[in-house]
């Protein structure tokens, strides 16, 4: 068994390390994004697919299923996550975010001051995963133009 973990965790490298040349060779520079790992790269750049099929980042978010969508009532005014969408893409962005609320200095920061405004650890995720699809979309599009 512990020769099977062996050849599987060898596996698992070489699959990393083979679908990290190829992100570099489609978009150099994405994976300089914090966040961005070969996987969660390759998951982004399979839903882009190429340069012109997504009209505009909006329509990237609504894709990856981070477009907020109205939950108001009364006088409470907020917004919630589509449920819809590219789940997989969705999944990256979430990881992406995590990632970025433990180790990125800024989106702690960014964290810290939503937090102070009154918002839930959920609607900060939920900001933040727009802000994400929304920096990637940029990114692609000037990469891969």
């Amino acid at each position: 068994m512990a020769r099977a973990v062996l050849a599987f965790t060898t596996e698992l490298e070489t699959n990393r390390t083979h679908i990290s040349d190829i992100v570099q060779d489609m978009a150099p520079g994405l994976m300089d994004l914090p966040g961005l790992g070969p996987v969660s790269s390759a998951v982004v750049l399979v839903a882009y697919s190429h340069h012109g099929r997504i009209h505009s980042e909006a329509a990237f978010a609504a894709i990856a299923g981070v477009n907020p969508i109205p939950a108001s009532s009364g006088n409470t005014i907020r917004h919630r996550l589509n449920r819809q969408g590219d789940r997989q893409l969705n999944k990256a962005l979430h990881t992406i975010a995590r990632t970025r609320m433990q180790f990125d200095a800024a989106t702690k920061e960014y964290v810290q001051r939503r937090t102070a405004e009154d918002k839930t650890l959920r609607e900060i995720r939920r900001c933040l995963k727009r802000s994400i699809a929304r920096e990637l979309f940029r990114k692609l599009q000037t990469l891969m133009a």
